[in-house]
């Protein structure tokens, strides 16, 4: 019997404890009371056709010229109730200094009203709180507070914004600071519903490889939450809720979060969570105004730490994305140069910047995708509106390398060999270096081929798919054909939607390949799996990725119409620099 099932069992055997509310809890004589007015939200476009109610906590300290701190409580009301009392709590650590005034925002899940007499209407509640996208999170951003912001001068720092919730609404504030940290900072989980109903099971795995965010977490769980002494491991069929909550705060601590996770007797109820309400607070806001941080995780400087796989194996946590140059068109791809710096295309031409990050113009061709340097450093590049692949030299002489063809992506070999994909009959073709064109893959097997890159020996192509949340690897033969091709990478898929969005991928020398996704970079290592993901420089998907520097130990990504880069502690592969490939891990 493990430690875990000694905990839950026991925790059957000897009943509940007793939970009641604390001094902080009750109304108390001298400390000014806030205010809590109620409201309607219209419905908008995230939930359409869909109202909801809310209510509003403003503190008696509210000063309207300085921007509030704010706590969003979902399922608000039940946070109002007189079984909670967020409002009395509130007011007495807002008096005694332990909170800073701020303005308590209650939503209520929406109702959208039936159409029609005697027919059902359409509880949201599951829909809002449990999906993991970030609908959620856009409908307060976009929606709620700037509706409460005409009332009330909210503050934008996310250091100074927090969000509770119960059960799947606990499940909807982690996702809402998840997926928009630049937004939401600061967690409170009550017997938070981390099970397998959309999702939300899945979690603890996806905090153990994607890079930390700057997130403190408060959660609270009870031992007996669908617990029976017949069922030890739970009555429902989404899994255990403590041992779920248990798998939670392993992940974030594996991970260097600031997190804490405290377990109670109750059930699936309220009971201890509103007991624990002052101390609750008082820790997610402990040391205000300092800024929550990313932090390396403790285990990383002790004894028995495995680097395998971990994300601060590959980067470090003081040395984030750093923006790269001004704000361009819309980045189409991005390749290293023999100097130092890369290239980049958005739609009005080709840039070139040096090791430092300064740009200057290359070429001014509009269009130009599928960007690779080869080992002779010229600059292979697709030019779909002429059907055309060309290559430049560094002083701009061009030479024309294969027509008749719409390239979405290149990779060039040592030996000068081009392969490319062709985007209209999502095939992949080659170019040998007389010029011979032929082709080595035809569409079918691969959903939407979207780019390629070659493994450092350049024994191995790897291809992307924008579509499928697998990637590909071929052998390449003695002719160059491809051979053996599998669906070898599984990625991390978005939450919404059926697309991958995988646009374009790399590799380093120990053979892990990069591939740039809405979630972020996704590293796979040399075995096929997903091993880290490091998170995006700034809101939105990730569209480019490569190696570049001096030592190309530098790696860039882009967004849109931006450029960053950040230091790693790892090679990328290029053409000129062929390396033999250790052994992977199995």
């Amino acid at each position: 019997m493990n430690y875990a099932t000694v905990i839950f069992i026991a925790g059957v055997a000897l009943g509940a404890e007793t939970y009641v509310l604390g001094p902080d809890s009750q109304p108390q004589a001298g400390v000014p009371q806030g205010k809590v007015t109620k409201h309607v939200l219209p419905p908008g476009k995230y939930y359409p056709g869909t109202p909801h109610n809310y209510s509003l906590y403003v503190p008696a300290q509210y000063d309207a010229a300085k921007p509030m701190p704010l706590m969003i409580f979902l399922d608000g009301s039940g946070s109002l109730s007189n079984t909670v009392r967020v409002p009395v709590v509130l007011d007495n650590l807002i008096a005694k200094g332990d909170l800073p005034p701020m303005i308590g925002i209650f939503v209520d899940p929406g109702v959208l009203p039936p159409a029609q007499v005697g027919t059902q209407s359409r509880f949201e509640r599951v829909f809002e709180y449990d999906s993991l996208s970030d609908r959620y999170s856009r409908f307060l951003l976009e929606e709620l507070l700037p509706e409460v912001g005409r009332a009330y001068n909210l503050t934008t720092d996310p250091n100074q914004r927090g969000i509770s919730g119960v059960s799947t609404g606990a499940v909807g504030a982690f996702a809402a600071a998840w997926n928009r940290p630049d937004q939401f900072r600061r967690v409170l989980s009550f017997i938070g519903t981390f099970v397998a109903m959309k999702g939300a099971d899945g979690l603890p795995a996806l905090i153990r490889r994607t890079e930390p965010k700057p997130i403190r977490l408060f959660l609270q769980a009870g031992r007996n939450d669908h617990i029976v002494p017949a069922q030890p491991y739970g009555t429902f069929y989404g899994g255990s809720w403590p041992i779920n909550n248990q798998l939670m705060i392993e992940a974030l601590e594996f991970a260097g979060y600031d997190a804490k996770l405290v377990l109670g007797d109750e059930g699936h109820n309220m009971k201890h969570g509103a007991a624990l309400m002052p101390e609750a607070l008082r820790w997610l806001w402990r040391g205000y105004p300092e800024p929550i941080t990313v932090r390396e995780p403790a285990g990383k400087s002790r004894e028995g730490w495995d680097p395998r796989g971990k994300v601060y194996a590959t980067v470090a946590a003081d040395q984030p994305w750093e923006a790269v140059g001004a704000e361009y068109g819309r980045i189409t791809s991005v390749t290293a140069n023999r100097e130092g710096g890369v290239y980049f295309a958005d739609d009005k031409g080709v840039y070139r910047t040096d090791a430092a990050g300064r740009a200057e113009t290359f070429q001014a061709v509009t269009g130009v995708k599928g960007l690779s340097t080869g080992a002779d450093g010229r600059l292979y590049a697709s030019v779909p509106s002429r059907k055309q692949i060309v290559s430049w030299g560094p002083k701009g002489d061009r030479q024309f390398v294969t027509a008749s063809v719409t390239a979405e992506s290149i990779a060039v070999t040592a030996k000068g060999t081009v392969y490319f994909i062709d985007a209209t009959s999502k095939s992949i073709g080659l170019v040998d270096a007389a010029g011979r064109q032929r082709l080595v893959k035809a569409g079918g097997d691969i959903a939407q081929p979207s780019a390629i890159t070659l493994s450092p020996d350049q024994g191995m192509l790897q291809v992307a798919d924008g579509q499928s949340r697998f990637s590909w690897s071929f052998q390449i033969g003695l002719d160059g054909a491809l051979n053996h091709g599998e669906p070898f990478y599984r990625l991390e898929m978005p939450e919404s939607g059926w697309m991958s969005g995988v646009s374009s991928v790399t590799e380093d020398t120990l053979g892990q390949v990069y591939f740039a996704s809405p979630l972020g970079v996704q590293i796979c290592e040399a075995n096929g799996r997903v091993a880290m993901i490091l998170n995006p420089p700034t809101y939105g998907p990730v569209t480019g990725v490569t190696f570049a520097g001096p030592k190309l130990n530098w790696l860039y990504v882009t967004q849109e119409g931006k450029l960053f880069r950040r230091p790693t502690k790892v090679r990328g592969a290029a053409a000129w620099d062929v390396q033999a490939l250790p052994k992977p891990p199995l």
